[in-house]
């Protein structure tokens, strides 16, 4: 049988067809939505089928055949069946000589096999040239155009030319494709797909823990605490009470979280006097997931805005309204009309409203569609600046909301401060770290480190000659 470069050579243009033929081995819900973009992109679409006369459900203008008869009409061809489902392309062997096999499976879990389902594939047909690629796409994506996070092909192979030939396609289907290097790579690319959400883990294992610690935190302090030295019973406050408490406690805190490695970032770098030493893992890691902690910050504020707006029709403030009124009809008294408290509550409404709002912006910006249309500089400003003046209005919204309280010995349940002053720790420490950030004299060393600016070492400097400066150590 000749090869393919043979073919090449005796049958120029019966290759170049080839070349605008693709074909698909399957015709599962992937096989169809490719072999229908391939259509509409402009090329010629062959199926290979154990069973060719079922194509009731295949793209129009699309042929099924046999699959050692579809491997004639194409270079390159898509292997659309799973891994447990490759013996079949042993009886292929001679057909497949010299073709290029795009291997787009995935496994259900990570570690079933000892090797990725592309490098099995590569064995088993020795004589094919493998591409791992088009497995972190989903079928929903090549319907839909491959919007957004779906609009990348991740690509592997050993060969450049076979490569560039799955990049071609790819590029023709609308997608931006990456090439992650050999074959060995292959493993990497099909666990891909089986991550769930990796850089949310962390941000949403914060969430839980901290709004645990400070439901029960809050639970304590209100609910226990009025039960074993009173008697009462307010464990309705559960619902809304409670949960009102928690939820901006929780906001503000993983806000501040967003802003804190950033400023232990520039802490370190002035220490090393460097910015060409790594930051420990896990500051990296942190650095990694800002913008999931801040989209969860941004969840937990506006479910505090909701709870906020439904307190007027609760029952419980309804009933004290009108007992207090009641009261203060029974005694003859009039509720006087307190100055400072009413700039209190307005400030302290208006410094809510302020902060909420630019945290809205905050969270805009961090969508996709519209972060890409700003420049570095806009997005910079935006999530830097005007971070830190959310941060800021959001503490000032919470210290208005204690005000004196602090200052009661009855705000100390069982020696317990109020939970709003717990949430000032964070936000308080990386303002107080930024304000030191931007005082002039380090700000201007700061600047100078990362533009590339290095602090000698002392040992370097002990090693100079006091006459020449040059060094002694060669």
């Amino acid at each position: 049988m000749k090869s393919d470069s043979i073919a090449m050579m005796d049958h120029p243009g019966k290759i170049q067809n080839k070349q605008d033929t693709v074909c698909i081995f399957g015709t599962g819900d992937f096989g169809r939505s490719l072999g229908l973009c391939l259509l509409q992109s402009g090329y010629n679409v062959v199926y290979g089928s154990r069973d060719p006369k079922n194509s009731s459900l295949l793209p129009k203008g699309s042929k099924v055949m046999s699959h050692a008869a579809a491997a004639h009409e194409a270079h390159v061809i898509f292997v659309a069946v799973q891994r447990e489902h490759y013996g079949f392309l042993n009886s292929l062997a001679s057909d497949l000589e010299g073709k290029v096999l795009v291997d787009i499976s995935n496994n259900v879990k990570r570690g079933l096999y000892p090797e990725s389902n592309a490098e099995y594939l590569s064995r088993l047909i020795p004589g094919a040239t493998v591409v791992k690629a088009f497995n972190t796409i989903s079928a929903w994506a090549l319907q839909s155009g491959g919007l957004d996070a779906n609009r990348q092909v991740l690509i592997c192979g050993d060969r450049a030319d076979a490569k560039q030939l799955v990049v071609d396609i790819a590029q023709s289907l609308g997608f931006t494709a990456l090439d992650r290097g050999s074959l060995r790579a292959a493993a990497e690319l099909e666990d891909v797909p089986l991550q769930l959400f990796p850089l949310w883990r962390l941000p949403l294992y914060i969430a839980t823990g901290l709004s645990a610690f400070i439901f029960f935190y809050v639970l304590t302090r209100s609910v226990i605490y009025e039960r074993v030295t009173n008697g009462k019973d307010i464990a309705f406050r559960i619902m809304i009470s409670l949960a009102n408490k928690v939820f901006p406690i929780v906001s503000l805190v993983m806000l501040s979280l967003c802003y804190l490695p950033g400023a232990l970032a520039g802490l370190l770098q002035l220490y090393n006097g460097t910015k060409y030493r790594r930051f420990p893992n896990w500051l990296d890691r942190w650095m990694l997931c800002r913008k999931q902690l801040g989209l969860v910050a941004l969840a937990f504020g506006f479910l505090h805005v909701l709870y906020t707006l439904v307190i007027p029709i609760r029952y419980y403030v309804r009933y004290r309204i009108n007992a207090y009124v009641l009261t203060l009809v029974k005694d003859n008294k009039t509720y006087e009309f307190d100055n400072t408290a009413a700039w209190r509550y307005d400030s302290y409404y208006s410094m809510g409203i302020l902060g909420f709002s630019l945290f809205l912006l905050l969270g805009i910006t961090s969508l996709p569609s519209v972060s890409n249309s700003l420049n570095w500089r806009e997005f910079r400003f935006v999530q830097s600046k005007l971070g830190y003046i959310t941060l800021l209005l959001c503490t000032v919204h919470t210290f208005l909301y204690g005000w004196d309280r602090f200052l009661k010995t009855t705000s100390y349940k069982w020696w317990m401060p109020p939970a709003y002053m717990l949430s000032l720790v964070v936000p308080c420490v990386v303002l107080i770290l930024k304000l030191i950030l931007i005082t002039p004299c380090v700000d201007r060393k700061v600047t100078r480190i990362r533009q590339g600016w290095e602090r000698q070492s002392k040992i370097l400097v002990n090693c100079r000659d006091t006459k020449t400066s040059h060094p002694l150590i060669a």
